[in-house]
């Protein structure tokens, strides 16, 4: 017996299902072509505490904030990533590690234990420079960001309702043309894995299981600046802990332009997928440095 009906809602599911993120946001619903607008959609765009920020030294709050611990960030994934181009940015899910729990952070400004649960990119094009944050009066080329939840609450949609559900860790990357290779087996699996992403709601899995932190390199974990924010896209949750390291890692020329190679969801060339800087407003800034800097600082 045939129903259509239940044929037009399962084509109905199936068409929307590639939209769904990570966070519960269909994807179609915002561009980056106008984000001054998304408020008009989702309220909390236009409301307080919003992210990115400009960061300066000059005006942070020096300050002895426990260092962030990592559990589980040095043990292999039990699977193959799914490196997946959704028309706004390059991302994927963190899948669990070989001994079944995926890797947590806690420390800094968090109280509690935070799960990684994604990872996205954000990047500009020949023109522009693409980190969402600015560090001292500085836009770099490119901005990772690996997103946290923290473990008391059961969904993404709880954690968006809560100022401490969620917590990022924000990498900056800036393109150096000479000197050696980089060894940055983690990040050159990704960046190698955009030769694959091209078209819109493509899917890619690197041949290699990988680590959680083989993507922070060698990057100085005890220095980074915290505030309280939101997520960068709407729906603009102001939930989010940031944690953005001072360190800028670095990225090769040659690896920057594939980023400009995607395609968005009409087609058209995926670039500049950063939102535009947000107030400050009365926001306190940290400043996290290692124990012999926090002296010379002093």
């Amino acid at each position: 017996m045939h129903f259509p009906a239940f044929d037009d809602f399962y084509q109905r599911l199936l068409f929307l299902l590639p939209f769904a993120t990570n966070f519960g946001i269909p994807e179609r619903s915002f561009t980056y072509n106008a984000p001054h607008e998304w408020k008009d959609t989702f309220p909390q765009c236009g409301g307080a505490e919003q992210s990115p920020i400009a960061i300066s030294r000059h005006k942070v709050i020096p300050i002895g904030l426990p260092p962030l611990h990592f559990f589980r960030y040095d043990e292999p994934f039990d699977q193959l990533l799914s490196v997946h181009n959704n028309g706004h940015t390059v991302h994927f899910s963190v899948p669990t590690t070989v001994f079944g729990e995926r890797p947590s952070v806690t420390g800094g400004l968090l109280q509690d234990f935070y799960e990684a649960r994604d990872v996205h990119f954000h990047w500009g094009s020949q023109q522009s420079k693409g980190s969402e944050h600015l560090l001292n009066g500085r836009r770099y080329d490119l901005e990772m960001h690996i997103v946290h939840r923290n473990t008391k609450y059961i969904s993404d949609e709880e954690a968006r309702n809560n100022t401490d559900g969620l917590a990022v860790l924000a990498v900056l990357f800036k393109v150096v043309r000479t000197g050696p290779t980089f060894y940055q087996p983690g990040l050159n699996e990704i960046f190698g894995s955009l030769l694959h992403l091209g078209d819109f709601n493509s899917t890619y899995a690197p041949p290699v299981l990988i680590t959680l932190e083989s993507l922070l390199s060698n990057l100085d974990r005890g220095n980074f600046y915290s505030y309280k924010g939101s997520l960068t896209t709407p729906p603009c949750s102001p939930a989010v802990l940031w944690h953005v390291f001072a360190e800028v890692l670095p990225i090769s020329y040659q690896d920057l332009p594939k980023f400009w190679q995607l395609r968005n969801r009409q087609g058209r060339p995926l670039l500049n997928n950063f939102r535009p800087l947000q107030s400050q407003e009365t926001r306190q800034i940290f400043h996290r440095r290692p124990a012999d800097q926090q002296l010379l600082w002093l």
